[in-house]
């Protein structure tokens, strides 16, 4: 049988909201790593991880494409482009040049685009992008050290990463219903729109989208709209209702934490498991200077992890994330940030840690990698966004990866009670 959809997401943890989207909605689903060498996995949707959020626009596109390859490869009837909700992309790219490239690639010459995430509170009115009940360039995404948000409009945004035209379909167009908001796809096409950005201020919204895309080669959103996606194929008859897409293996082991995600989500969440639990600050500049401080960490760790879940972070405030670029190089910061938090996570597995949540996107792109890891099996969801996976390979791990903007604030502490 065929895998029915195939996604392609710009970071990992992004892949894991998605995939834990699709499992919720009854898709049994993995996440690959990377582009896959190996057999097509005998499930419903398929979500491909790569690391191209920040990468050079040409490198993104070459590795976007060939995660289109495999996909197709694998007999997918319809794919998916996954980027974070609250569109993380500089004027350049990544998401637009993506976008265009996939659907060059597929034949095509339409898609949406829509990060609407209402329940993580990121919702689209008139191609403004709200998080919470602020504009998006007035939620601290103003400040990211690698993709700041500046303007809200996504049609702007979007408008200047792509050749092709930008339009809107809006919410009063949506809340008329699926065939509604297909016809409006279809004028935009008709006028040689590429892309149209969708409204979606709740689920219903998206439910609403999803259906319209049901004969879409090619969708690109956050997580939130693909959860649309699996009804069509049940219309068609081609999946079937299940109530166990998200069961996991139950694996005994240490518990611990590693966060290099700056947001603020991130940040409160550290305040928080810090008041109960043993946790560690890595400093950039430290690493810089000392080639042992992970193996410290990893130290200071060991006679700890018994007595329960702790923390190693290099989260930091917006100021001290500016001081450490600034005297680093922001690539250089971040790279050492990422090497430093793949040696703590081995070192942690090797002590018998087998149970790890990771913060970040690039954080957890890292760690991933660092554990040679190459798929997950996606279990149920902690929080929004957020499922709890299993590693497949001779050493199964339960692990939680987490988009930095992702989980309330005690989601480090709850999400250790409700393991599988």
């Amino acid at each position: 049988m065929s895998v029915l959809l195939g996604c392609i997401a710009d970071d990992f943890t992004g892949a894991t909201d998605l995939a834990g989207t699709l499992v919720r909605e009854g898709m049994r689903t993995v996440q690959m790593i990377d582009v896959p060498t190996g057999p097509v996995p005998e499930v419903d949707a398929v979500v491909i991880a790569l690391k191209s959020r920040t990468t050079p626009v040409k490198d993104a596109i070459v590795e976007s494409l060939s995660a289109l390859a495999w996909l197709r490869e694998a007999g997918c009837r319809q794919f998916f482009f996954k980027y974070c909700s609250t569109f993380d992309s500089t004027d350049k790219g990544n998401i637009g040049p993506v976008g265009e490239a996939l659907l060059d690639a597929l034949g095509d010459d339409f898609s949406i685009a829509c990060p609407a995430f209402p329940r993580n509170a990121r919702t689209i009115c008139k191609g403004y992008l709200f998080v919470g009940d602020v504009l998006l360039n007035e939620s601290g995404m103003q400040d990211h050290p690698l993709t700041p948000m500046t303007d809200a409009n996504l049609v702007r945004v979007l408008d200047r990463q792509t050749k092709g035209a930008v339009g809107l379909v809006d919410y009063a167009t949506v809340r008329r219903g699926a065939l509604a908001t297909m016809e409006a796809f279809s004028a935009l096409r008709g006028d040689g729109t590429r892309f149209a950005v969708v409204d979606a201020l709740d689920d219903a919204d998206l439910k609403t989208i999803g259906e319209a895309c049901a004969d879409m080669d090619l969708v690109t959103g956050g997580s939130g709209v693909a959860m649309g996606l699996p009804e069509n194929f049940r219309r068609q008859g081609l999946l079937e209702a299940t109530e166990t897409a998200d069961r996991l293996t139950s694996i005994d082991g240490y518990a611990a934490v590693l966060a290099g995600s700056c947001s603020r989500a991130t940040r409160e969440q550290i305040a928080i498991m810090s008041r109960d639990h043993p946790a560690l600050k890595i400093d950039p500049l430290a690493l810089a200077k000392d080639e042992s401080v992970a193996a410290q960490a990893i130290d200071w760790a060991r006679p700890l992890l018994a007595d329960g879940p702790l923390l190693i972070y290099a989260s930091a405030d917006p100021e001290e994330v500016q001081a450490a670029q600034a005297a680093l190089g922001v690539e250089r910061a971040g790279a050492l940030v990422e090497e430093a938090m793949a040696e703590i996570a081995r070192g942690l597995i090797a002590t018998g840690v087998r149970r790890l949540i990771v913060a970040g996107g690039e954080t957890s792109g890292a760690v991933v990698g660092g554990l040679g890891i190459t798929g997950l099996r996606i279990g149920p969801e902690i929080d929004p966004g957020v499922p709890w996976t299993e590693s497949l390979g001779e050493t199964p791990l339960l692990l939680a990866l987490k988009s930095g903007n992702f989980g309330a604030p005690d989601f480090f502490t709850k999400a250790f009670g409700q393991l599988p």
